[in-house]
C-alpha cells in the first residue's frame, strides 16, 4: 500500500483562492451529490481491520477506481474504532492523507492528524512494512506547507526521505518519493539517478505511480540515464 501522493497534495494545500471558490461551488453543486461506495470498502470495514480498509481503498486509487464517496467513508470508518498499533495509525494517516488530496484546501485541517498518525506509527514500529510511515511523514513534511506541522519541515522531510532510501534501497517507491522532493524543493540534479532507478524498473509500479513519474520526468530537466546500473 501506498501513502499519500504527493505532489496532489501539495498542489492541493497551496492553490490560490480561485481554486478554494471552485471547491466550494463544486461541493454546494452535483459534487456534493456521491457515487456508491464500493463493496470491497464495506467488507474491509465489516472486518475491522484498518489496515485492510486502507488497502481496499489504495486498490481502488490505482485502478482508477475510487469516488469521493469512497474517500469519505474510508475516513470516517478508520476513525470509529481507534487502536494504538503501527498498522492502524499508519493506515488512519494514510487514509486521511486521500482525503485531504480530494478535498484540497478544505482538508488542510485534517493534516496535523496525518502527522501526528504516521509518527505515531514510527514510533511503535519504525521498520512496519518497510518505513512505509517513515515515506509517508517524509513526503507530507516535504510537500506541504510548514506550518502546518508541529514536527518537522521540508528539511526534516528529506532527512527522513534520504535515510530510508538509504536503509531499502531496493523499494522502489523510496526512489520516486525522494525524486519527488528534490524536485519540490527545487534541487532536480540530485533526483536523476533516483529516476533512472524508477524507469529501469517502471512496469513494477502502480499505474498512478508511473503517471507521477512521467510528471516528475518532465520537471526534472533533460534526463541521462546511460550510466545508470540497470
Amino acid at each position: 500500500m501506498r501513502p499519500i501522493t504527493p505532489f496532489a497534495v501539495a498542489r492541493a494545500l497551496r492553490r490560490h483562492a480561485v481554486v478554494l471558490v471552485g471547491l466550494s461551488l463544486c461541493l454546494l453543486s452535483a459534487c456534493a451529490s456521491l457515487a456508491p461506495v464500493h463493496d470491497q470498502l464495506m467488507v474491509a470495514a465489516r472486518q475491522g481491520d484498518a489496515l485492510d480498509l486502507s488497502d481496499a481503498l489504495e486498490a481502488l486509487i490505482a485502478g482508477g477506481k475510487d469516488t469521493a464517496a469512497d474517500r469519505e467513508y474510508a475516513y470516517n470508518t478508520v476513525r470509529e474504532h481507534p487502536e494504538d498499533t503501527a498498522a492502524y495509525c499508519f493506515a488512519r494517516a494514510a487514509i486521511t492523507g486521500r482525503l485531504v488530496q480530494q478535498k484540497g484546501l478544505l482538508g488542510a485541517d485534517l493534516v496535523p492528524d496525518i502527522e501526528a498518525n504516521a509518527r505515531r506509527s514510527l514510533e511503535l514500529d519504525p521498520d512496519f512494512r518497510d518505513g512505509a510511515a517513515q515515506r509517508l511523514l517524509g513526503t507530507l513534511y516535504v510537500l506541504a506547507p510548514a506550518t502546518l506541522f508541529k514536527h518537522g519541515d521540508s528539511e526534516v522531510g528529506l532527512e527522513l526521505l534520504e535515510a530510508l532510501t538509504d536503509k531499502h534501497p531496493h523499494t522502489l517507491e523510496n526512489h520516486l518519493r525522494l525524486a519527488e522532493a528534490y524536485i519540490a524543493l527545487g534541487d532536480p540534479t540530485p533526483a536523476h539517478p533516483h529516476l533512472c532507478e524508477c524507469l529501469a524498473q517502471e512496469a513494477s509500479l502502480r499505474p498512478d505511480d508511473r503517471a507521477l513519474l512521467h510528471h516528475l520526468i518532465a520537471d526534472a530537466g533533460k534526463l541521462d540515464c546511460s550510466g545508470s546500473a540497470h
